[in-house]
This record gives structure tokens, C-alpha cells and sequence, in this order.
């Protein structure tokens, strides 16, 4: 017996991931490749371009972008990862505006595990129900969301995770946001 395959075309869509030192490995990595597999134009935005910023693990990821040149007209969406890196995001008023923007565009906003820092700090989340891992919950909690233990989390175009394992819900609900985007950019 053949397995379908079923894939969700992205071709056109253009996602921006947040990087910084300190990055969760997975949290970065796994919805870059997802994304680019399903066809949509990846840029990794960091402080400045060309710079490297290390993992937990110091694995390395080349910033293509710099905060300062990134717009939220040029993005479909954004995905903050976790780890330690968003305590050194939310610190950048051009990272925090960008996030900000994308959300107020009413694009998604894709977070996980300590990514909700980042949110929290743009000013996002009051009135919201999302998820994190649990370190960072009374954050959220006295930011104003609404916080549930569950995998993923879609609340409008807000989509959160708790952790490494739960990257493919993340991804499940992150892409199926972005393909409609993708369907609208083609009527």
C-alpha cells in the first residue's frame, strides 16, 4: 500500500525567522526546513546581516537580513523561536516592531517556548489565548493572554508551541495560515 503524500504549496510566500545567540536548535531549524520544503521564501533576520548567531548547542544560522531592513510589508509572517534568544530579541526595538507590524497586518505570528517573551514585549498577546512552555507562563499570564497547556495554540494569527516535541502541531497549524495567504497572493 502507497502512503498519499499531501503537500501544501507555499511557492510565493515569504516568512521571516528571528535569530539571536542562544537560539533553541529544533525551534529555528525544524520550521525553517519545513517552510522552504513546502516552498515558501525563508529569511533568517538577526541583528545585523551576514552575522552569525549561535545555538544552545552553538550550532550557527547566517542572519540574510538585518532588523534594521526588515519590513513587515516584505513578510507573509514570522516565526520567533525559542530557546534563550528571545530574552535578546525582545531587547531590539526594530525586532519588536517588526513583530508588532506583522501582527497588526493581521499576518501570523508564530511562537514557541520562551518566543513568547518576544510577543509579550511587542505588546500582543493581551486578550489572547496561547501556549509556552510552562517557565514562561505567568509572563503571559500577567501580560493578559490566556494560557493553556496544549501543543499548539491558534488564536487568530497567533500560532504557539511548548516545546521541541511539539514542532510538528507547530508547523501543522503555521503552514495551512500561510497557504491561504499564498492562495490570495495567486486570485
Amino acid at each position: 500500500m502507497e502512503a498519499e503524500v499531501v503537500t501544501v504549496e507555499l511557492r510565493g510566500v515569504r516568512v521571516a525567522v528571528l535569530a539571536e545567540d542562544v537560539y533553541e536548535d529544533l525551534e529555528l531549524w525544524y520550521p525553517v526546513l519545513r517552510l522552504r520544503e513546502a516552498g515558501a521564501e525563508v529569511r533568517v533576520v538577526g541583528p545585523k546581516a551576514g552575522e552569525i548567531y549561535k545555538s544552545k548547542t552553538g550550532y550557527p544560522v547566517k542572519a540574510d537580513l538585518g532588523m534594521d531592513d526588515a519590513r513587515a510589508v516584505d513578510f507573509d509572517g514570522i516565526v520567533i523561536p525559542g530557546g534563550y534568544a528571545p530574552d535578546k530579541m525582545r531587547r531590539h526595538a526594530a525586532m519588536l516592531n517588526l513583530v508588532r507590524d506583522v501582527h497588526a497586518a493581521g499576518k501570523p505570528v508564530a511562537f514557541i517556548c520562551h518566543a513568547g517573551w518576544v510577543p509579550i514585549s511587542a505588546g500582543i498577546v493581551r486578550g489572547r489565548t496561547v501556549t509556552s512552555v510552562g517557565a514562561i507562563k505567568d509572563d503571559l499570564v500577567n501580560a493578559g493572554a490566556t494560557w493553556v497547556d496544549q501543543e499548539v495554540v491558534v488564536d487568530g494569527n497567533l500560532v504557539s508551541s511548548r516545546t521541541p516535541p511539539d514542532l510538528p502541531a507547530f508547523c501543522r497549524a503555521l503552514i495551512p495560515l500561510l497557504a491561504l495567504i499564498a492562495r490570495v497572493k495567486v486570485a
